[in-house]
């Protein structure tokens, strides 16, 4: 079906809050709108790791302004995604129920390689299409994503924990920039590059990209100064380092071409830029407006288009971890089923939860490829920690608690865990994906007979054929088993 309303993407960055409202057209996007704000949202982690009250609540006033943008867009158009700084913070809970409340939309927090991913995505569609395999690399607030690809695939992915905010701090808290400093920051981001060094030089590039703030801001300095003739060099980044020790001080970026925002954090950037050059062997680099949140917007239109990357995810994992297919098939149609005829008693209706239940009996069994013993609670703990392409850490949160929750005693420890607004969904979830494993228990190829399932509140009513009851007679001992452990979830079940 095609698009009619605009789609908008939000990126939470450490140093900065972007969003883009876009109309899809047929393959490309229309930009309507951009907005920016710098928030230095990482700059506001304490001791602790907790982002501090002042920090929440600039960036909370930040996303309310975002909201009157976007909150009148229907749900599924708005994805909003949290980096670095948010996978820091003890404390990011308590900022994304009020943040999601102003915005109007949820958040999803991604891991640094999911951010890799929907980086290459963004630049990629950005940029002419070349022969041969690029390197992407985006310097963000609190975290630096290298990518190697081709076209619109990525295929090798890190995100080192660096970047212009915290080495900033590290080294140029007082603003002050000498040589020694400049030297002793170059030679701690090039400790981070070092363990990939060898993959991404073995590996090779035809081309490399640079996108966001810090890497834009060097190649305008360039540009300004007549330091390189195109893009970033490494000559050009000499030059460049000259400058800024003549300077000394981050007062007097500006005065040198620096955006004013800028200023603050970019030695900390800079000194990031140097080492991937001298540690990687970049010798030229072009740069690209186009970054995560371009990348956010595409992905997106692919969910929207269903073209979802999740779902080749789940199907990978599956094939991966060498999960019985026919067998999970089975358990998925039941479970749909049985979601299909209490989705609406259960306000169980949105399409997430209904793809949610899906993955999850699709995978359900994936930890017994480490072993059969308790294998529930090996997939729910690589389902919440596998790098996931498209996933973000809440949905493989929700994920791998309807794993650990699918058989045996009930996990009320785990659920306790989820944030509170997530309890009762993945409660009642379980429950189904709980009642289809159980009736495949036998992991026989007949189809199972026409069954009925009504819910009141927490009471399950589950309707199969008496004939049939009698002649399994261990499906029968199976579905009075479930019984008492569903009674430890809460839930009350009632066969007829």
């Amino acid at each position: 079906m095609p698009q009619t309303h605009p789609i908008a993407a939000i990126d939470l960055g450490s140093n900065s809050f972007h969003l883009v409202v876009a109309e899809p057209r047929p393959g490309h996007l229309k930009i309507l709108d951009r907005l920016r704000e710098v928030t230095r949202l990482g700059a506001g982690l304490d001791v602790e790791g907790r982002l501090t009250p002042e920090a929440m609540e600039s960036a909370l006033a930040c996303l309310q302004r975002f909201g009157e943008r976007v909150r009148h867009l229907p749900a599924g158009a708005v994805r909003a995604v949290g980096t670095n700084a948010l996978r820091r913070a003890r404390n990011s809970e308590a900022f994304l129920r009020r943040a999601e409340r102003l915005l109007g939309h949820p958040i999803d927090i991604v891991s640094g390689i999911e951010e890799a991913r929907l980086i290459y995505i963004g630049v990629s569609h950005g940029l002419a299409e070349v022969a041969g395999q690029r390197l992407v690399m985006d310097i963000g607030g609190g975290s630096t994503e290298l990518i190697l690809g081709r076209r619109f695939e990525p295929r090798i992915m890190e995100s080192l924990h660096m970047g212009c905010v915290s080495m900033t701090a590290q080294f140029f808290s007082d603003g002050r920039i000498d040589a020694k400093r400049l030297r002793a920051a170059e030679l701690a981001a090039g400790q981070e590059f070092e363990p990939i060094e060898e993959q991404f030089r073995r590996e090779g590039w035809q081309s490399a990209i640079g996108s966001s703030g810090t890497l834009l801001a060097v190649a305008d300095a360039l540009a300004l100064h007549k330091f390189s003739a195109e893009g970033i060099t490494r000559a050009g980044l000499q030059r460049l380092r000259a400058a800024l020790l003549e300077l000394g001080h981050v007062n007097q970026l500006a005065r040198f071409g620096i955006r004013e925002d800028r200023c603050p954090v970019f030695p900390g950037g800079f000194a990031v830029v140097m080492a991937a050059f001298e540690e990687l062997g970049i010798e030229q680099m072009q740069v690209s407006t186009s970054a995560l949140r371009e990348g956010v917007l595409y992905d997106l239109v692919g969910r929207i288009e269903h073209e979802d990357i999740r779902e080749h995810t789940v199907e990978a994992l599956a094939q991966r971890f060498q999960v019985d297919a026919a067998q999970t098939a089975r358990v998925s149609a039941t479970a749909e089923a049985l979601y299909l005829q209490v989705a609406e008693a259960w306000d169980l209706a949105d399409p997430a939860h209904g793809q949610l239940l899906r993955w999850a009996a699709r995978l359900h069994e994936i930890g017994s490829s480490v072993s059969h013993s308790q294998y529930q609670k090996h997939g729910a703990y690589l389902l919440q920690y596998l790098d996931m392409p498209g996933f973000s850490r809440g949905e493989q949160r929700r994920l791998g608690f309807l794993v650990r929750a699918h058989r045996r005693k009930f996990p009320l420890a785990e659920l306790a865990q989820l944030p509170e607004s997530e309890r009762e969904s993945c409660r009642r979830l379980s429950a189904l994906l709980r009642l289809a494993v159980v009736l495949h228990r036998a992991r026989r190829a007949q189809a199972l007979p026409a069954m009925g399932l009504s819910v009141a509140a927490a009471t399950l009513r589950l309707v199969l054929p008496k004939c049939w009851l009698d002649d399994h007679a261990l499906v029968a001992a199976d579905l009075d088993q479930e019984a008492d452990y569903l009674k430890t979830a809460g839930f009350k079940l009632r066969l007829r």
